[in-house]
Order: structure tokens, then sequence, then C-alpha cells
């Protein structure tokens, strides 16, 4: 086979729609901060957009005295249901020219996928970061000016809340691998943003993830303080430089995406290919008192 022969049918390959498809879903299944702090146990069950998926609660089980005579009294636990709705839709659509296509040198379709990840990390983390909204007011502490000084001590606090509140991470949450050694099981999260991170770094309780700190912290995190992982994200809501830091652990917020359609076709009117593809999302805060929550601005 001659290489030019090689080269088209390499090209024709790539413009499968499917094989573009699971590109991506590959480069999105743990990219973005947001998805290091969500649990996405339900995700295979979505196919498209307006799936609704029933969550089942595990009901509280009574413990009771036992009675020398035997007798037992048995509870029908009900735990309830929680709906997760894929009621979030994107799309991306372009063209890509056929002296593109003749030009380049490595995989095309990587190439332009790992763009499109960007754009939707970008969208899906602030998405999931604005389940701020769901903390429960109980769970707020009181806003702060944080300078380097306090800064420990405001952490401290969150902390603190998520323990008071029982926040502790099962053992089947995916978020965590399999190998106890490289995890840290039942860690919770602080997500922040880089000016806060700033304020942080010079803060004498912080911990470093390096060789000498924790090696066991989570990917993506730059290292830990009051036995909070620190996550940090560009995309936190912030207003008029107040922003909503957020923390908790990550069976608290439920969340399922999926590449549902990625399509190829010929343009009719010049010698280009269009690629489109839509993308599905949604998310519940299964478990609000598991997340606590403080608007902080930089003194």
């Amino acid at each position: 086979m001659s290489e030019l022969a090689k080269t088209m049918n390499k090209q024709a390959a790539e413009f499968i729609p499917e094989f573009w498809s699971d590109i991506l879903n590959k480069k999105l299944s743990k990219s973005g901060v947001a998805m290091r702090i969500v649990n996405t146990r339900y995700e295979g069950e979505i196919k498209n957009a307006g799936d609704t998926v029933r969550i089942q609660e595990v009901p509280n089980i009574a413990i009771n005295s036992y009675d020398p005579s035997g007798a037992l009294s048995y509870e029908e636990p009900n735990g309830e249901s929680k709906i997760l709705h894929i009621d979030q839709q994107k799309y991306f659509a372009f063209k890509v020219d056929d002296i593109t296509k003749a030009q380049a040198d490595n995989d095309l379709a990587h190439k332009f996928m790992e763009e499109a990840k960007k754009g939707i990390d970008l969208v899906k983390d602030s998405f999931i970061l604005g389940k701020f909204a769901d903390i429960p007011a109980s769970n707020l502490l009181a806003p702060v000016s944080l300078t380097k000084g306090n800064a420990y001590l405001q952490f401290v606090n969150l902390a603190k809340m998520l323990k008071n509140k029982g926040a502790i991470q099962s053992r089947d949450s995916d978020i965590y691998g399999k190998n106890d050694e490289e995890t840290r099981e039942g860690l919770p999260f602080v997500v922040i943003n880089p000016d806060i991170e700033a304020v942080l770094l010079q803060a004498p309780e912080f911990i470093q993830a390096t060789e000498k700190g924790d090696k066991v912290l989570r990917t993506g995190s730059i290292g830990s303080i009051a036995g909070l992982d620190i996550m940090v994200s560009t995309n936190l809501p912030t207003v008029e430089g107040k922003v909503n830091v957020m923390a908790g652990i990550n069976d608290a917020i439920t969340f399922a995406s999926q590449v549902v359609k990625i399509e190829t076709l010929r343009d009719k009117d010049a010698f280009k290919d269009l690629v489109r593809g839509l993308y599905v999302y949604g998310a519940k805060t299964v478990i609000p008192e598991a997340l606590a929550g403080c608007v902080m601005s930089l003194a």
C-alpha cells in the first residue's frame, strides 16, 4: 500500500463519528477540577438529554436493646428516592478543511477533541461548583476577609463543620483508587480560587504536596490544610471579589454526563468536513449536609 493510500485510510478512519466520540468521552472521564469532588455512580444509566435517574437513599437502621426473651421487633425501612435530571445540553460544531487534513502530521481528532474537552470542562466545572447554593444555611460559616494570619482558622472551622455533620467518605466512592496505600480514604475536599491559594501559600500551617509532604492526596490537589484536600479552580462563583468556597465529600453530589452524539458530515458548499457533537449532563446534591461553605474575600 502506498503512503498516500495509508494517509487517506487514516484520515477516513479519523472521521468516523464513533472514533471522535470515544476519544472525547475518554478525555472527559475525570477531567476538570469539579469532577474530583463528585461521584459518578449513575453515569452509565444515561443515554440522552431528558433522561432521569432514580437515586434510592439508604434509610437509617434502628439499634435496639436486646430482650433476653428473644423477642425481636422488625422495622420496614423505606428510604426516599431522589431524581437526577439530565437537563443540561451543550453542543460544539466546527469545520475541517481538506487542506488541514492533508497537512496534519498528528492525530487530528485528538487535537480537536482536546479543545472540545477544555470548553466542556469549563461548563461542567461552573455547573457543579454552582451547587454551593445547595449548602444548608446551618452549614455556612460567617463571611470572612481572609489573611495569611486567619486562613488556617477558617479552614479548621470548615473541617469541623463537616465532621460535626458526620460527613465521612464511603468506601465505594469512585473518586478514590482501589489501592489504599495510594489513596486517602475519608479525606474531604475544599475548592478555592488562585487568589485564595496565594494567601494559603503564605500560611505557615499549609502542607504542600511535595515528596516531603503528603504523598497520598487525591489527583489535582495542591496540598492539604486542616485535614482538607485543597483543589484550585478559576471557575468558583465570585461576585465583587467575594468567593464561594465550598468544602465537602464526594458522596454529597452525584453527577452524570455523556457525549451522546457526534456526527461528521460533508460540507455541500466547500471542500470541508463538518463535525458536531452533543454533550448532556446533570447533577443532584443528594446529601446537602455533607457540604459546607464560606464566602471569603481578600483583605
